[in-house]
């Protein structure tokens, strides 16, 4: 991928807000913030793009990249919105997705409800066709049939299909020829092969990894379709690449054909950047807290590595990557940044249920119409309306562009929330900060205490437009005693996109015991997913010394359904079974804090393929341009610090003007968030544009 440094853009879609980042080629940057149009969602990136190129001085001409990262792909989940999706599978197999997994994600809670299919079981079909365990055929795929199931279910108004047979990860021939049939004969349909998805073993896996992608698949692809009409009308000639669910980037036809890997775009490449910016300001360790306006995520990253998953269930509550907890959403075999998500975000909505107990989310009221505060005809409280009562946030956001009614804020949560419950105004608004602190310090817990590491011994990175306003009350409830804020918090994980890198993922099943693994077997087939690897780099543009491989071996022990991976050495003739045995042994301590002497499996060699682009963005020489909105005099407000400290008048401050250090109470203001700074919190900059917040201090 020759390329010129040159203008990049990000872009980052969010439930609320759509962000926006360009950078050149000398690491100056512009941002924009505007609300996004979830009807269609392109018209806030067009515009957006078409603002910041102004605003910079260019041409359409002059951008080299547009990065993408878009909740298109989680709120058609969320919303239920997808496509009407057929199934046809193995006959003797039609309720895979029922079964699921047999298991509950809380075996003690009597009100848990099954998520309810994608594809209602009218619509799941089946054929006659068996490939055995071994990959041989024992019976041939009944092509009659086929044609008839599937004549049967575009009658029925189905959009498209998702085909899954028994063992076609080992034997993909009759899922190929299906697939092909189904092209013909229903040329307007989509069709999702389970093989293309997730060669691997497990059929409830690889068919609901299937299914997600059939679903989502027709949505995104006209998104993206949509996109692309609209950059070329504007001018704009540069590649759109595609944020997928690991962090990594890739053209926006593979997220059109495997729209799978990209349901969590976006909030990945947040974590992504925060690790880059971790290691630029050395912070190695890092709890990576991300709120924005419908959604809060929590991730870590150790000792300077990100923790990543192999599967991701998107459910409703708090979806997770959990290794211990599972079957309680639509399961996703696909690799993902370790990710925990909860539905409270600044626009999240605040209600009473029957037995008079507060909730906040995961109900948003979204970008449109917004929180009550936003005058834009929202009529019920949500934690932005909260925190303007209490006075964390000031009279205009986005820049100005955006003016906040403190008036109208007050009357819903007195209407709604204060006199049912016999509150103050005051004390009903910090309840509501309070319960969304509560939410999101479970994700929080996700990914550290429930996975055995204290969080105390890490700083917790925060950004999104409303991470920095909860960030030191989020870092209290967990003992953590240093905060990190980076530049431009409120646009950061559009930021952190421009320092990604392309990515590609490949996959064989070699399932059998280790002891039985033969090793020329392995080097041949590292060779095969390498070649397939470097033809996918090449039609990308990348030259061989921008391709990266890393591979690695799945392992388990005996019996068991959960693989862990040990990176292979290059050349991987340097692995030997003894030598992959211990290093499994210790990846399951790590893991687990145990480990068992028993005959250990070998399930799957992977491969995660990277382009190097040039010119990615460097924390090191970065700087901000321009920042939006008119500066502002320093002055004071009161704000409400709990019920202990109460009302305290707070210095407010224009971010772009502090220096030095300072001590809270203390509200720096940007266009982009607002960074709230409690009463014996310590306040300094660390010379890369990141503000710190130690609060060891006594509270006073």
């Amino acid at each position: 991928m020759e390329l010129e440094n040159g203008a990049r853009i990000g872009v980052d879609i969010g439930g609320t807000f759509t962000d926006l980042v360009l950078s050149d080629g000398r690491g100056r940057t512009w941002f924009d913030k505007r609300a996004s149009t979830p009807a269609k969602p392109e018209i806030a990136v067009l515009d957006g793009i078409a603002g910041l190129l102004q605003k910079a001085g260019l041409r359409p001409g002059d951008l080299l990249e547009v990065l993408h990262g878009t909740t298109v792909g989680s709120n058609t989940l969320l919303q239920k919105s997808g496509a009407c999706t057929g199934l046809i599978t193995t006959r003797g197999f039609r309720d895979v997705l029922e079964i699921g997994r047999v298991r509950t994600p809380d075996m003690f809670d009597l009100q848990w409800d099954k998520p309810v299919p994608l594809v209602p079981r009218r619509l799941r079909r089946v054929v006659s066709e068996r490939i055995a365990a071994d990959g041989g055929i024992v019976r041939p795929l009944d092509e009659g049939e086929l044609r008839i199931v599937g004549r049967e279910l575009a009658a029925a108004g189905v959009e498209s299909i998702a085909i899954c047979f028994i063992n076609s990860f080992r034997n993909p021939a009759h899922e190929r020829r299906a697939e092909a049939v189904l092209r013909e004969c229903l040329p307007g349909l989509a069709i999702t092969a389970s093989v293309s998805v997730l060669a691997e073993m497990r059929e409830y896996e690889r068919t609901s990894t299937a299914v997600v992608n059939a679903y989502v698949q027709p949505v995104l692809q006209s998104y993206l379709r949509r996109l692309g009409e609209g950059l070329l009308a504007l001018g704009v000639t540069a590649p759109l690449l595609v944020s997928d669910s690991n962090g990594g980037l890739a053209a926006a036809r593979t997220a059109q054909e495997k729209p799978v890997f990209f349901i969590s775009s976006g909030r990945s490449a947040g974590v992504v950047g925060a690790a880059r910016l971790g290691q630029a300001a050395g912070e190695d360790n890092l709890v990576v807290f991300d709120m924005g306006g419908t959604t809060a995520s929590a991730s870590l990253v150790q000792n300077g590595e990100i923790s990543r998953a192999s599967e991701y269930e998107f459910r409703d509550g708090m979806s997770a990557p959990a290794r211990f907890i599972k079957a309680g959403g639509y399961m996703m075999r696909v690799p993902t940044v370790d990710v925990a998500e909860v539905g409270s975000g600044g626009g999240s909505i605040a209600w009473i249920d029957d037995g008079g107990l507060l909730h906040v989310g995961p109900v948003s009221a979204g970008a449109d119409p917004g929180p009550a505060c936003y005058g834009q005809g929202g009529d019920r409280p949500t934690v932005s309306d909260a925190n303007v009562v209490l006075g964390y946030l000031p009279d205009r956001l986005a820049g100005g562009e955006l003016h906040l009614d403190v008036d109208k804020a007050r009357l819903v949560i007195d209407r709604d929330l204060a006199q049912p419950l016999g509150l103050s105004v005051e004390d009903a608004a910090y309840g509501v900060r309070e319960v969304a602190n509560a939410n999101m310090a479970r994700a929080f817990r996700a990914v550290s205490i429930e996975r055995g590491i204290d969080p105390r011994d890490f700083t917790l990175a925060a950004f999104g437009g409303s991470g920095p306003a909860h960030a030191c009350d989020l870092a209290s409830s967990l003992d953590i005693t240093r905060v990190m804020l980076p530049m431009m918090p409120g646009v950061f994980t559009a930021l952190g996109m421009l320092t990604g890198d392309v990515e590609r993922h490949f996959v064989t099943a070699m399932p059998g015991r280790l002891d039985d693994l033969d090793m020329g077997e392995l080097t041949g087939a590292v060779a095969s997913l390498r070649a397939l690897a470097e033809a996918a780099l090449r039609d990308e543009n990348f030259a061989a010394e921008q391709m990266r491989f890393a591979f690695s071996l799945e392992l388990c022990f005996d019996g068991q359904n959960s693989e862990l991976p040990v990176l292979l050495p290059d050349p991987v003739s340097g692995a030997s079974h003894s030598w992959l045995r211990q290093q499994f042994h210790a990846a399951y301590e790590a893991m687990y804090q145990y480990v068992a002497d028993d005959v250990v499996e070998v399930v799957n060699l992977r491969l995660l393929a990277r382009g190097v682009r040039p010119g990615k963005l460097d924390f090191q020489s970065l700087t901000v341009t321009d920042t939006g909105g008119d500066q502002r005099e320093s002055d004071d407000r009161r704000v409400y610090f709990g019920r202990d400290l109460g009302w305290r008048q707070t210095p407010i401050l224009d971010r772009r003007k502090f220096a030095g250090d300072a001590s809270g109470p203390l509200i720096l203001e940007s266009a982009d968030s607002t960074v709230v700074v409690p009463p014996g919190g310590r306040l300094t900059g660390d010379g890369l544009g990141n503000l710190l917040i130690d609060l060891t201090g006594e509270i006073g």
